[in-house]
């Protein structure tokens, strides 16, 4: 079973940008969808980005500022976050068997249950 371990959190301003990592561990990384995740303490989690062989798909709030990807010889996915504002403020975990679901114009993105998850990296923007 793959293991998972993200990486690259931290605090930033305003218009600042992260990347985050998330390294896999196991010989079947590659079968898999990835995807990438936020929660707030006390909120639902959110699917934030997911890439399906090479197929990115991203929810309305970061489309345009994230950019999902992976590089399968590394066994790692990544989360490129540009022009971060506040409200992304939050724990970013990495997942696999993301799938995403279009309804009515809006995307949003989910984890299949049994999905295999990080531990989490914190990410903070201040205003």
């Amino acid at each position: 079973q793959v293991q998972l371990g993200e990486s690259g959190g931290g605090s930033v301003q305003s218009g600042g940008s992260l990347r985050l990592s998330c390294a896999a561990s196991g010989s079947t990384y590659s079968s898999y969808t990835m995807g990438w995740f936020r929660q707030v303490p006390g909120k639902e989690r959110e699917g934030v980005a997911c890439i399906d062989n090479g197929r990115a798909s991203y929810v309305d709030s970061v489309k345009g500022r994230f950019t999902i990807s992976q590089d399968n010889a590394k066994n790692t996915l990544y989360l490129e976050m540009n022009n971060l504002k506040p409200e992304d403020t939050a724990m970013y975990y990495c997942a696999t068997d993301c799938w995403v679901r279009d309804f009515r114009g809006v995307t949003t993105v989910e984890a299949l249950v049994g999905a295999t998850w990080g531990q989490g990296t914190q990410v903070t923007v201040s205003s």
